[in-house]
Formats: structure tokens, sequence, C-alpha cells
């Protein structure tokens, strides 16, 4: 027996209302040139230091997790914002 389940409200409206896919453009572009700055410093200015564990592949992989983490951050930062926004011209 299937019980009368209400349709969910359809979460485009606020998706489009909080630009969420244009806060994740900019927080992803920010996270990875973040990213990128601090790996080009890293390894090619700083170089390896002797007794120093970890070479580039390592201090790639630290890039990544660097631009994914800080992209989404910026994204959370710049949604919360938008919603703000929202809310005091509702006022």
């Amino acid at each position: 027996m299937q019980r009368d389940i209400p349709d969910r409200p359809p979460t485009g409206g606020l998706v489009e209302a909080l630009n969420v896919r244009r806060n994740a453009a900019v927080g992803f572009a920010v996270g990875v040139v973040v990213a990128a700055l601090l790996y080009g410093y890293r390894v090619g200015v700083v170089g390896q230091v002797r007794g120093q564990a970890g070479g580039p592949l390592h201090f790639l992989a630290l890039a990544f997790v660097l631009a994914f983490a800080l992209g989404a951050l910026v994204t959370t930062v710049l949604t919360f914002a938008s919603a703000r926004h929202l809310v005091r011209d509702l006022d």
C-alpha cells in the first residue's frame, strides 16, 4: 500500500536566487589560483630542503586538497552572503 506523499517543493528557484552556480565558479577559481600560486612558490622558489620529506608530487596532492577545501569554503561564504542579502531585501 503506497501512502500519499506530498511532492517536495522545487529547489531550482532557491539555487538561482542564491546564485549558487556563480558562487561555486568564483569559489573554486579562487581555490585553484591560490593553490597554484602556493604550489609554484613551494616547489619553484623554495625547492627541496635537505632532510624534509615530500617531493613535488606530494605537494601537488596537497595543492589539490587545498584548492578543493578553499573552493568549498569560499562558495559557502558567498552563498551565505547572497542569502543574507536576500533576507535584508525582504525587510
